[in-house]
């Protein structure tokens, strides 16, 4: 099993709008954002469940699962419910997230078989006592300088027969229809171009940053892997919205106007405070139109000797 550890660090991950990221245009800071990822982790597990039913056809009886970047657990600990012969290694950098994944895993009466690894990837996953049999990173790789080097390094740590998931990419969410009643239609596409920004800047600050095509079936045969699918899923939150939903609408947007609010026009800046402001009857907080519409798309690959 993987060496368990206690008091560490962490991540989970994806863009400015996607709960994860601390202050500054491109840091993070896990920890604060701890009760956001739960929440929008759990607010995604029908589309996870779907997640893993797919990956149960491909790797059916992995006895270890690795979650590389597992930030609070809330994924790893669905593994470890879908998969109830498997053991489950937490992998992550911060330790405030990996102590909420140990307390999560406590609650749910999992704690005998989820460890957890606090270091960064993907040194820390020497730290493995044995293969894996199904290693996920889910929007975890894109915080590694080089991806590349990255993928061959989780490949080193799979079983011979051993499957690599990797989740990057799908489509940006979706909460509110193009024409709102307030401000200049089209919001949220401007939002995204604004997100592909900062991503790329975020991408480029990382230590050690190498410029990559995104082709990730050539990615992963590139690092000795053998591609076996890719599959997109979604999830449909349709309107009325759920209370847990609009928080994370809510979440996520308020964390898009930190990372680029002062890159908005008046106009656009306006439109999102009034989105935002509980008491503004045009708000996510109060709106009948808001929804979640959202695309995850996994890759998987297996290691073929």
């Amino acid at each position: 099993m993987a060496q368990a550890h206690h008091g560490h660090h962490d991540h989970e991950r994806t863009r400015p709008g996607h709960r994860h990221h601390g202050h500054g245009h491109t840091d993070v800071d896990w920890a604060v954002m701890a009760p956001m990822l739960e929440a929008q982790a759990e607010l995604f597990a029908p589309l996870y469940g779907n997640v893993m039913a797919w990956l149960g056809e491909k790797a059916p009886d992995p006895g270890l699962i690795v979650d590389a970047g597992s930030g609070p657990g809330v994924i790893s600990c669905l593994f470890a419910e879908v998969f109830p012969g498997a053991r489950v290694a937490a992998v992550d950098g911060s330790e405030p997230l990996l102590e909420r994944a140990r307390d999560r895993a406590a609650r749910l009466g999992l704690a005998d078989r989820l460890a957890t690894i606090t270091g960064e990837l993907p040194g820390v996953l020497d730290e493995l006592e044995y293969p894996a049999g199904l290693l996920w990173a889910g929007n975890s790789l894109h915080h590694l300088g080089d991806q590349r080097a990255a993928l061959a390094a989780f490949a080193e740590r799979l079983a011979p027969g051993g499957t690599l998931a990797l989740l990057e990419g799908g489509l940006p969410a979706r909460f509110l229809p193009r024409d709102i009643g307030i401000g200049r239609p089209g919001l949220q596409a401007r939002l995204d171009v604004m997100q592909e920004d900062w991503f790329a800047r975020m991408r480029a600050e990382l230590p050690g940053s190498v410029a990559e095509t995104e082709d990730w079936p050539a990615l992963l045969a590139a690092a000795g892997l053998k591609h076996t699918g890719t599959r997109s899923f979604l999830l449909d939150l349709p309107a009325p919205v759920s209370d847990p939903a609009r928080a994370y609408v809510a979440a996520d947007l308020n964390r898009l106007r930190e990372f680029v609010g002062s890159d908005l026009g008046d106009e656009d800046r306006a439109t999102l405070d009034r989105l935002l402001d509980p008491g503004d009857e045009a708000s996510v907080h109060r709106r009948n139109d808001l929804f979640v519409l959202k695309a995850h798309t996994v890759h998987t690959a297996v290691r073929t000797a």
